[in-house]
């Protein structure tokens, strides 16, 4: 018997689940048609009540499926996760080079967004190379929505009950006394952001640090990420807006955007 099969393996418990299940999707991707519980098994060399334990936790979260006839095949969560990733590696890859121009113009740290459920999630962000105020929110950081510029855009393009529900779910959490915490303010803000295309953090999320955002959109239309100038609030220029956008609007033409939604 394999080690695997037999349980002796070196690694940790957790380690081992998860080393399990990676050899059941492998096993998966290798075959062209559905596969049963006894050729799962064997392919990995698991005893048929772990392979099947681990299939049922893997078809709950939708990275397996179950078929009637009680063969398995990959889910579609894979699918959507693969497009995501598929999006930020060529977004960040798009954007990246418009970023290094625009920090070269202005000499202040660039940020590049996406939304992520109720987070903006940073993708890659030029450092000013000259910042007094500590930045919370570096490459692979997550904030709520409506404390960043970069996600108030995103916000900006639900309708008002996606707004409600976005408030209603997270309680809209404040960092600073100048965070939007009630869900007036936030709909006059969001108001504002739609009629000008633009978004701002006014030491909203930190205090003593203030940003402009302006939205990418995709070959559809959709905002798909944004691009935001983030600064001590000494130094903030009005007349970044402006740039910010132009920029923004140059990585969504370059992904296809031609200024009209499908």
């Amino acid at each position: 018997m394999s080690e695997v099969a037999s349980g002796t393996s070196k690694a940790p418990g957790s380690i081992q689940v998860i080393e399990r299940m990676m050899s059941l999707l492998d096993a998966l991707a290798a075959s062209p048609d559905p596969a049963s519980l006894k050729q799962l098994a064997a392919a990995t060399e698991l005893h048929p009540s772990t392979a099947h334990r681990i299939l049922a936790a893997m078809t709950a979260a939708r990275f397996v499926e179950r078929q009637d006839a009680g063969t398995y095949r990959l889910g579609i969560r894979l699918l959507e996760l693969g497009s995501i990733v598929k999006s930020r590696i060529s977004l960040r890859e798009v954007a990246l080079p418009y970023m290094q121009e625009l920090h070269e113009r202005i000499g202040e740290a660039i940020n590049l967004g996406a939304r992520h459920d109720d987070e903006i999630v940073y993708l890659e962000r030029t450092s000013s190379g000259r910042a007094l105020v500590r930045v919370v929110y570096l490459v692979g950081g997550r904030a709520p929505l409506h404390l960043t510029s970069l996600g108030k855009l995103f916000l900006a393009a639900d309708g008002p009950q996606k707004i409600r529900d976005y408030a209603k779910r997270t309680g809209l959490p404040g960092k600073t006394p100048k965070s939007l915490t009630n869900l007036a303010a936030l709909e006059k803000e969001l108001d504002k952001v739609r009629r000008h295309g633009i978004a701002y953090d006014d030491e909203e999320a930190e205090l003593g640090l203030k940003c402009v955002a302006a939205p990418i959109h995709d070959e559809d239309g959709k905002v798909i990420a944004a691009l935001s100038v983030s600064a001590p609030a000494d130094r903030h220029d009005p007349e970044w807006a402006d740039l910010v956008r132009q920029t923004a609007d140059a990585v969504s033409g370059a992904l296809g955007y031609t200024g009209k939604q499908k």
